[in-house]
């Protein structure tokens, strides 16, 4: 058959999978110029299970945002478009039942495998651009999309190109295009083509196989077809029967492709199971447990050793020994990230600290940039501290600085990030806030302090913050942390010069 005609079959057959109709509506409005965040959310929450899937994995490790995100508004507000669209496509995906489980094509290792894809994907991108790896991760997901089209409409052929691969060796995509007349790279990209996915995604779809053959200006594609090859190279170390062969591709294609030095790549081949494991979990997906690729390579380099029984004991001890020693190291390193979670926090008031406060406020700067959107500034201070130690001593300060900090943070949003930016002074960051409605903010708290009554032991306490509000536009403002910060400080100057128990904004004068 002609390649049109085996399109046009696997278009009309009954057994190709359909999307849900909520991820089939998001393709399509998410295309266009006037669709808004609400449109999205609004579209999303009209199917309860998968918006409670959104969220969930949206306030996971998976994308480590520093806020909880409590509706899926918030949810399209923070990850942006493209990455709820990305979201919610694999979601969908991986919750594709398949009618036909008869024969040579397993559609459970199928899926287990395009996750695998998606991961490495993600793992690969990270190394290159942490903020914009969430379309590699479906494009990694779907890279194969194609085989699973054809082993549904073509079951009997399928069978057989399956057949031939494993007795032969050839190249899947060969044996595809000989025995049917096209092969999955094609029908993948014109399905989801027709489906109306982005280039992004059928591109990548197209071209993984080969990459050389995309031939068109296009970086961003050029690149995701890169890492979605790369991809495809360490799922075959995990889950083919010559580990060592696409070892040996994975570490000579990455160096030459992305320019990866050795230590990237032992960190990604380090990480990639356990995070195929966790992300699995993460979309109730289940996955067969797999063995660490070091111990996948030291069993296929164990296997072509072997040249008797005490040898070949000699070696599974070996192994024995450096699987014990990975999971002692994982052990260590769980035990490491609690003590770094310990280190942002400050000890009196439990809020986050000034180091955690200047990473933060980085990661917020640079994530207006991308959605350009308002980042606003509060920086307090407790009026006339010194003379209050001078006076009650220090545990009474400290008291002070611990209730001040209760205060503060009921009256704050779950994903505005308090934090004690040293003595008596506090820095409030306010996503996706102007600087009028900062000032809102900073007035309530200054009115909210200075009319509470400070009950410690039966004595009584009242007192004062002054604070500095500043605003910046990160994708307009050329302004980098520590210029929000200086802005903020001088507000917060002018309130204790004017006798303190005041807001003060600061206006950038710059700004056109």
């Amino acid at each position: 058959m002609k390649k049109e005609d085996v399109l046009k079959m696997v278009l009309e057959s009954p057994s190709l999978p359909t999307l849900p109709t909520v991820a089939f509506k998001l393709i399509s409005i998410s295309s266009r110029e006037e669709t808004s965040i609400s449109d999205i959310a609004y579209l999303i929450s009209k199917d309860a299970s998968l918006s409670a899937k959104v969220l969930k994995i949206a306030n996971s490790a998976f994308y480590n945002l520093p806020c909880k995100i409590g509706t899926i508004h918030q949810a399209v507000s923070r990850l942006g478009m493209n990455a709820i669209r990305s979201l919610v496509l694999s979601v969908s995906f991986l919750s594709v039942k398949t009618k036909n489980k008869n024969g040579l094509f397993n559609y459970e290792k199928f899926w287990e495998q395009s996750l695998s894809n998606a991961v490495a994907a993600k793992l690969i991108m990270t190394e290159i651009d942490k903020s914009d790896w969430e379309e590699i991760f479906i494009a990694g997901l779907l890279q194969n999309i194609g085989e699973l089209f054809m082993a549904l409409s073509f079951p009997q052929q399928y069978e057989q190109v399956l057949l031939e691969a494993s007795h032969s060796g050839k190249d899947i995509v060969e044996l595809e295009q000989q025995i049917i007349g096209a092969d999955h790279t094609f029908i993948g990209y014109e399905v989801t083509k027709n489906w109306g996915f982005p280039a992004v995604l059928t591109d990548t779809i197209q071209y993984h196989h080969y990459p050389e053959g995309y031939k068109f200006n296009d970086k961003k594609i050029k690149l995701a077809v890169a890492v979605v090859y790369l991809s495809g190279l360490i799922t075959n170390i995990i889950y083919s029967k010559d580990p060592q062969k696409y070892h040996q591709k994975f570490l000579a294609d990455s160096k030459t492709m992305l320019c990866f030095a050795d230590k990237i790549i032992d960190k990604i081949l380090a990480l990639v199971v356990s995070e195929i494991a966790q992300t699995a979990k993460l979309f109730d997906f289940h996955i067969e447990n797999s063995k660490p690729i070091e111990e996948i390579l030291l069993e296929a380099n164990t296997a072509l050793s072997v040249i008797n029984m005490t040898y070949d004991q000699m070696n599974r001890e070996l192994i024995a020994s450096k699987v014990q020693l990975q999971k002692l190291t994982k052990e260590l390193e769980e035990k490491n990230r609690r003590l770094e979670d310990l280190v942002h926090i400050d000890s009196l008031t439990e809020l986050y600290n000034h180091g955690y406060f200047q990473s933060f406020l980085e990661k917020e700067m640079n994530l207006a940039i991308r959605k350009k959107a308002t980042l606003s500034l509060i920086m307090a201070d407790v009026d006339s501290f010194k003379y209050f130690n001078d006076k009650y001593g220090h545990q009474a300060g400290d008291f002070i600085l611990k209730e001040v900090s209760k205060l503060m943070r009921k009256a704050l949003r779950d994903y505005d990030m308090l934090a004690r930016y040293g003595g008596e002074e506090f820095a409030i960051v306010l996503v996706e806030t102007t600087g009028q409605e900062a000032q809102i903010v900073a007035e309530n708290l200054r009115e909210s302090i200075a009319m509470h009554t400070f009950m410690d032991n039966n004595k009584k306490y009242t007192i004062t913050v002054s604070f500095g509000v500043a605003e910046v536009k990160p994708a307009i403002d050329a302004f980098t942390n520590n210029d929000l910060i200086g802005f903020a400080d001088k507000a917060l100057f002018q309130s204790k010069e004017k006798g303190g128990n005041r807001v003060t904004f600061y206006a950038l004068s710059r700004r056109k």
